[in-house]
């Protein structure tokens, strides 16, 4: 066997220092789980309870958008004020979920959906489109008298 080509094979497999191994693939560990388990442990000290009874989660947004989740499982910890949702979160535009959450919506929302609603109507304006609702105020002349029997 050639020297030259056994060292140049012994230090493409070698992934360590002197001493380790031989290995073809190096091994890439995923540590996500331990966050997981690290978030689960530290929740677990507040002694959380389930809370029953909950169909939907929405949470509003500064920037017009609500976090809604359709199937939460919800925890909560009333002594230390905290409530914890798990479950898989959809980012929708509040206008997507209007008739819905008009009852779970504060001032503040209400204030918000109230602008949107203006900024469209001007943006409507702006552009020169008239809504259908306006063009059907004109009434058509009569062109024949209905009124004789012929």
């Amino acid at each position: 066997m050639n020297p030259e080509k056994l060292a140049k094979l012994q230090a493409a497999a070698r992934i360590g220092g002197k001493g380790t191994p031989r290995r073809k693939v190096k091994k890439v560990v995923k540590s996500s789980g331990a966050d997981d388990k690290k978030l689960q442990a530290t929740l677990k000290k507040f002694n959380p309870q389930p809370v029953g009874g909950i169909e939907e989660v929405n949470m509003f947004k500064a920037d017009g958008t609500v976090l809604h989740f359709p199937t939460p499982r919800v925890q909560a910890s009333l002594a230390s004020s905290i409530f914890i949702i798990n479950g898989q979160a959809q980012q929708k535009e509040i206008t997507d979920l209007v008739p819905g959450i008009l009852n779970q919506m504060g001032s503040d929302s209400l204030a918000q959906l109230r602008r949107m609603a203006e900024a469209l109507q001007a943006q409507q304006a702006a552009s020169g489109a008239t809504p259908a609702a306006e063009n059907d105020d004109e009434v058509p002349d009569l062109v024949e008298n209905f009124d004789t029997n012929q």
